[in-house]
Formats: structure tokens, C-alpha cells, sequence
């Protein structure tokens, strides 16, 4: 598989566009300068009520942290996202995150990350996502810890009726996970530590541009009491444009990245799209 890589790299220098990001950042203007977009305001994911807000994300030791803070109630909820240029589809996208379970609690939160374009309406036919999410204390109506990789065709968000296909690991995954996501013309496959969750095809495929994404949020269900707090870490994330590169491969090449110095690197072409940073 090194092998493998390796002639990949002696190709034309990453001809269709590269992606990397390490986190290295001083603080968040300096997130913001280098072009991800912290999320401020309220929406779908999580609590109607709810709010995100930039404040809740924070850059320490070459790490992302994006933490959730609340009550049990939407009003004293705050959740945290971020997003990436608008402008990645067929390749190959993985981050080293670190998920984090709480024994004893119950709160629904949700710990994800994803690309995904905007939905602009019911059903909307052009909305594109692929996702990780890690449910450390259960939610949606079942209480065991699991893990998702779901393709997305498209959704209505009230009332809920989604179209998609998902694959589930069931478990606990605290602590470091790579998780790798290849996008094909007529596949995806979800990998987890470089073991295949899944995969996906027909119309959950992804056919538009979408933006690399990290959320953490809470849903229904929650109980209302005294105020607690979570958090999940992001370590790195790469995407190799127009390439299907195993994890271990992805895992290579980050590492030949960071050795070389490079805490961001920034090749694949801008779409034109704004990203908003929402879902």
C-alpha cells in the first residue's frame, strides 16, 4: 500500500488539488484568515433554540477543540461548527479526530464530521453530504453509542423525511479515530480506522461541490438540570482531489506533510461558491 502511494506522489504534483490543513493556527482570526468559516447563529443541526457560536470553538497545541455547553434547554445551548471552501467532490477526505464518551451521561450530543452542500429547499435534488456521526450517549430514539457513515440524497428537515443510505458501527469509540471518506462518479465507501463501514451508491452519491465540515451539536431529548459541557478534538484533515487513496495512504501523506513543515497547504481549485455553513 506504501508502494501504492508513493507512485501516486511521483505523479504531476497533485495535479487535481490538494487539501491540508494541521491546525496550527495562533488563534481564531488566524482560522478565519486562512478561509474556514466559523459558524455564528442559530439552525439546523440541533435544539430549535439552540445557538452557534464561534466561542465555542478554540485552537491549542496544534489541536481544534470544538466544544458544546448546556442546560438541557435550547436557550442555554451553545453548540460549534466549522466550514471549509465549497469546492470538494470526487476524492478522497480524512481527519484524525478524537471523539470524546462522558460515563453517565444521557444528553444526545452529537460529535461529526462531513462535507456537504446547501440544501436550498425541500427535497432540493442538487443537496450533496457525506458524514461521520458519533452518538457517544445514544439519541434519535435508541440509547446505544454508535457510529454513522451515511451518503445523502436529499431531505425535507420539517417534519423529518430523509433519503439516504447509512452504515452503523455500534460501540464505543472514545478517544483518536481516523476517519476516511472516498467520493467516486458512482460510489462512496466509509472507512473508520481503515476498516470499510460501507458502501454507498445511486443517487445518495454526491453530484455537487460541498464543503469539508466539523460540527458538534445536540438533539432532542436532552434533559433540563445543571449546566454541563463536551468536547471533541480535530488533530488534522486532508483531501486529495480526483484520487481514491486508501486511509493508510491518506495517513502517509500527512505525516510526509507535517515532517516537511507544512502546517496548510491549499492546491485545489475555488469553485466560486460561497459556503454557508449550515446543516
Amino acid at each position: 500500500m506504501r508502494a501504492a502511494w508513493l507512485l501516486l506522489a511521483a505523479a504531476p504534483a497533485f495535479a487535481a488539488g490538494e487539501f491540508f490543513d494541521d491546525f496550527a493556527q495562533k488563534d481564531l482570526d488566524a482560522l478565519r484568515a486562512s478561509g474556514w468559516v466559523l459558524r455564528d447563529g442559530t439552525g439546523h443541526p440541533g435544539l430549535p433554540g439552540a445557538r452557534f457560536s464561534p466561542a465555542q470553538l478554540a485552537l491549542e497545541g496544534g489541536l481544534l477543540t470544538l466544544r458544546l455547553a448546556t442546560d438541557g434547554t435550547p436557550a442555554n445551548t451553545t453548540l460549534a461548527q466549522l466550514c471549509a471552501a465549497r469546492k470538494f467532490l470526487i476524492g478522497t477526505t480524512t481527519a484524525r479526530v478524537r471523539f470524546r464518551d462522558t460515563p453517565g451521561s444521557r444528553d444526545p450530543v452529537i460529535q461529526s464530521f462531513f462535507l456537504a452542500s446547501p440544501l436550498k429547499h425541500d427535497y432540493d435534488p442538487d443537496f450533496s453530504e457525506v458524514d461521520f456521526e458519533y452518538l457517544p450517549h445514544g439519541g434519535w430514539g435508541e440509547p446505544e453509542t454508535r457510529l454513522y457513515g451515511v451518503s445523502w440524497q436529499t431531505v425535507r428537515i420539517d417534519p423529518w423525511q430523509s433519503f439516504n443510505q447509512a452504515s452503523i458501527v455500534q460501540g464505543s469509540f472514545d478517544g483518536w479515530q481516523l476517519l476516511t471518506v472516498q467520493v467516486e462518479a458512482t460510489r462512496t465507501r466509509h472507512y473508520v480506522n481503515g476498516r470499510l463501514m460501507g458502501e454507498h451508491t445511486g443517487r445518495n452519491v454526491p453530484s455537487k461541490p460541498m464543503a469539508i465540515s466539523f460540527n458538534h451539536w445536540l438533539a432532542a431529548g436532552a434533559v433540563a438540570g445543571a449546566p454541563r459541557a463536551y468536547e471533541f478534538d480535530v488533530d488534522w484533515v486532508l483531501h486529495e482531489a480526483g484520487r481514491t487513496v486508501s486511509p493508510a495512504g491518506m495517513q502517509t501523506r500527512a505525516a510526509q506533510l507535517r515532517k516537511q513543515g507544512v502546517a496548510r497547504q491549499d492546491t485545489v481549485p475555488d469553485a466560486g461558491l460561497t459556503s454557508e455553513c449550515n446543516l
